[in-house]
């Protein structure tokens, strides 16, 4: 008897026929429905992985075993096939059968209910009337020649972006896809466009060679390619010539014979300005100290060239305000710079989009500095008015934005972003931004998210890792606070404010010595800065040295820091507090105002910001020196006063509950410090015992329930120091940590 008749008479292959289809059937059931049941990923393989080691087992029984109607009996008998197996051999056929019709219809219903909807995602999605420019390929032998390919890349956007009623692709989100080894279709769905512009550069000596085509996603059809054979001299007529190409192509066959292909080149004809201009905006995408000061440069070098090159200044306008955000630049002379660059360019081209927004916001932030508070409201109007109709233009959104969040209106400025993210998604700052609003608004699991994939697009972001770590500060984790600042503090060493930052957290937590190594890192840095005087009155502060604190804090006011990181306010705070316990507020009072005449007038018509954030400190000594009428009223007055710049101080837990005590309303402090201020983790209230130890705050303090809450920060903050210090240990001695 052969093997393979073995294998028949005693069902081997029936068994395994009807294994494979009825296995196959279940894995297809249960992995549809485990996703939905909420079950985690590996229960799916888990499933895959039975079934196909259940295999051979079941091969081996099925030759030792035979199926009866009576049950499973082994197999005795060699030559002779009873009625009972042949009966329990049809029930086998039947179950095949079966299971082969039931997955015949289950493969039906899956697949009916889900083409559909991918037919409708892909048509509701998709504009015809829309491209993607994909990085143009440098087939040269020199790398170096990157910034050729890409130039014209970036030219070939910026022109077809100027299209009638043809969508292309943001830059960003285009570029994201540089030497990505993916198919169009996938690159075309990613990015919702319809159609994909893809080329190479092939350069030697003066002689270029670019191969250009447009591609149709749906099916991979090339709509139109052409070879380009010039001088490189002429880049600039090249890269118009495409252009011009390109969009007749997509306006013969989307847009109709009568649309607009128009197009107008770059703002410079002189082609080593417009590769200083695209250097530039590299550099400038990290948002990093260096990357600011690079991107500087080499706008200013683009001007040298062309004077005027439009959107280099336009660009080197907004570097200035962030140089001005990160620290890197004073406010004054920021807003100054973009004021007057932007003043230029509005001369000659006075509807440019991001010229506009940058003038509006630098005016209204140096009105507002200065204590025009009705300046807000209008500069929000008119951004609002260029980005409805400018949408495709982040600049004015971004600015926007910003001053949105200035007036606590986080939702909208929330949902501006993610508009933006819809036309750009792959724009590693607009992730951020999305990041650092959802940290605002506590959407922590969000904001992680946000900015994980920031990062993951553009990994050189200081800012990205500083926002993580107020993340880890909102969760009460102070070693991953630490982790995430030396993770900012590495990829971007120039920027002093980072190590400032954790000098001042760990000054905060009582650890000196280790704070001082950090003080070190600033003062080598930039000794003159703010978050300078800032850690100098924090470490008198953690060592109880009031002579120390109160000559820092007279340093900072003399010298006329700016109240980055509350530098100016913490010193006029210290000051007032020290004066409470001296008994010399009045001396003190006076001193403020000979340097800074009208800093404590909350009846002034205009009240510049900084000396709004004074007065609200100065409530530590005014309470214990004003009648209580007169205090009422400048609490009446500081909340007007902050409305006018459009911030409800009622809708500040800290500051309400402050407003609360003073007045007397015991109950309705004490409510509110256990409702909003107790529940947060304490290292977001590092300094707390010096501000629970003021006189408005004495019968808050004297009750039961906040004495309790505050044993709870005290154990929370030592549980913390504990761990910070032992982190720092292991990282100053990594080879003990090891063994």
């Amino acid at each position: 008897m052969s093997i393979f008749t073995e294998l028949q008479r005693r069902n081997v292959l029936r068994v395994a026929a009807a294994y494979l289809v009825v296995g196959w059937l279940l894995t297809e059931v249960l992995t549809a429905i485990l996703p939905a049941l909420g079950a985690p990923d590996w229960a799916t393989k888990a499933v895959i992985l039975c079934f196909a080691f259940g295999f051979l087992p079941a091969v081996v029984l099925s030759w030792v075993y035979q199926l009866t109607p009576d049950g499973i009996r082994k197999e005795t008998s060699r030559g002779r096939v009873d009625s009972t197996a042949t009966a329990a051999v049809g029930k086998l056929d039947y179950v095949t059968v079966l299971s082969v019709i039931l997955i015949t219809v289950f493969i039906a219903v899956i697949g009916a209910r889900q083409a559909p909807e991918k037919l409708n995602a892909d048509t509701a999605t998709v504009s015809a009337e829309s491209v993607a420019v994909l990085p143009f390929v440098n087939m040269s032998s020199d790398e170096d020649n990157d910034y050729f390919s890409d130039g014209l890349t970036e030219t070939l956007l910026h022109m077809l972006a100027q299209i009638p009623d043809l969508k292309v692709a943001a830059r960003t989100s285009s570029f994201a896809f540089k030497n990505k080894n993916l198919d169009i279709r996938e690159i075309a769905a990613a990015l919702q466009v319809a159609h994909v512009l893809e080329g190479s550069v092939q350069k030697a000596g003066n002689r270029v060679r670019i191969t250009a085509q447009l591609i149709r996603a749906s099916d991979g059809y090339h709509i139109w390619s052409e070879i380009f054979d010039r001088e490189s001299d002429d880049i600039f007529g090249i890269q118009d010539e495409i252009a011009m190409k390109v969009g007749h192509e997509l306006s013969a066959s989307l847009l109709g014979p009568d649309a607009d292909t128009m197009v107008a080149g770059v703002g410079t004809e002189n082609p080593d300005a417009y590769d200083l201009y695209l250097l530039a905006l590299n550099q400038r995408a990290t948002g990093s100290y260096g990357g600011l000061e690079a991107a500087e440069e080499l706008l200013k070098g683009a001007l040298l060239i062309d004077s005027g090159f439009v959107d280099a200044k336009t660009e080197l306008a907004s570097n200035y305000l962030h140089q001005y955000e990160t620290g890197l630049m004073n406010r004054d002379a920021a807003l100054a710079a973009v004021l007057a660059i932007t003043d230029q360019v509005l001369q000659v081209s006075p509807e440019d989009v991001n010229a506009r927004a940058l003038h509006v916001y630098a005016k209204s932030a140096q009105k507002t500095s200065d204590g025009g508070a009705q300046q807000v409201a209008g500069a929000i109007d008119e951004l609002r008015a260029l980005v409805v109709s400018n949408p495709r233009e982040y600049q004015a959104r971004l600015l926007l934005s910003r001053m949105l969040q200035g007036t606590q209106n986080l939702e909208e400025a929330l949902r501006l972003q993610k508009d933006a993210l819809q036309q750009d998604p792959y724009n590693a700052r607009i992730h951020f931004e999305i990041g650092s609003l959802s940290v605002d608004l506590d959407l922590l699991d969000e904001a992680w998210a946000s900015l994980q994939a920031s990062l993951d697009i553009e990994p050189r972001q200081p800012n990205a890792y500083l926002r993580l770590a107020t993340i880890a500060l909102k969760r009460g984790d102070g070693v991953d606070y630490l982790q995430q600042s030396l993770k900012a503090m590495e990829v971007d060493a120039r920027d002093h404010e980072i190590p400032g930052f954790i000098a001042q957290f760990l000054y905060q937590l009582g650890l000196v010595e280790e704070a001082d190594d950090f003080r070190k890192r600033v003062f080598a840095i930039a000794p003159s800065s703010a978050v300078a005087y800032r850690i100098d009155l924090l470490r008198a502060i953690s060592t109880n040295d009031q002579s120390a604190g109160i000559l820092a804090a007279r340093r900072a006011i003399e010298n006329n820091i700016e109240d980055r990181q509350f530098a100016f306010g913490g010193a006029v705070q210290y000051l007032l507090r020290a004066a409470v316990a001296n008994g010399t507020v009045d001396a003190e009072s006076a001193y403020l105002e000979r340097h800074w005449p009208g800093i404590l007038n909350v009846d002034a018509d205009a009240i510049p910001t900084r000396f709004l954030t004074v007065q609200g400190v100065a409530f530590d000594a005014w309470y214990t020196t004003l009648p209580r009428e007169e205090l009422l009223r400048r609490i009446a007055r500081m909340q007007e006063n902050a409305s006018s710049y459009g911030i409800d101080l009622t809708q500040n837990p800290d500051a309400q509950m402050a407003a609360f005590a003073m007045q007397g309303d015991i109950d309705a402090a004490v409510e509110l410090a256990l409702a909003d201020v107790f529940v947060r983790p304490v290292l977001l209230e590092q300094g707390w015992r010096g501000r629970f130890s003021q006189a408005q705050y004495e019968d808050v303090v004297a009750d039961p329930r906040v004495q309790d809450a505050m044993r709870e920060w005290d154990a929370q903050e030592a549980e913390v120091r504990d761990e910070v210090r032992n982190y720092l240990l292991d990282l100053s001695s990594p080879a003990e940590a090891d063994t």
